[in-house]
């Protein structure tokens, strides 16, 4: 598999796209929060859409999560909105992050192994 067409670290494989709606977001914040978070190792992507106030990340989930850049939201004083569609995304996209780091480590079970204690 070729991975040319991304940032260093991003695997394609566990590539994630996320859309989440900020508030308290002013032009002075806003670059803040973005250089930052295009700084992380794994981030692919990051963008924000004025008009409807959406950040839109792509990254590597198995290398970053939602939490550290929730993080850097949050220390510059913007903030993830509180509507109800918004939670319900965010909790999903974090379930789906663990995941995949989670089957990063994962050694899969094979039946044509020898057993333990036994040549």
């Amino acid at each position: 598999m070729n991975d040319s067409k991304h940032r260093l670290g991003v695997s394609e494989v566990n590539l994630v796209v996320r859309h989440l709606r900020l508030e308290n977001i002013t032009e002075t914040n806003k670059d803040l929060i973005l250089t930052e978070i295009d700084a992380i190792y794994g981030v692919d992507n990051v963008l924000f859409d004025d008009n409807s106030e959406v950040l839109n990340i792509a990254y590597d989930a198995s290398r970053c999560n939602l939490e550290s850049i929730e993080k850097i939201i949050r220390h510059h004083g913007a903030d993830v909105a509180h509507d109800l569609w918004t939670h319900f995304k965010e909790g999903y996209y974090k379930f789906v992050d663990q995941n995949v780091k989670d089957n990063t480590v994962h050694e899969p079970l094979s039946c044509h192994k020898i057993p333990p204690g036994k040549k």
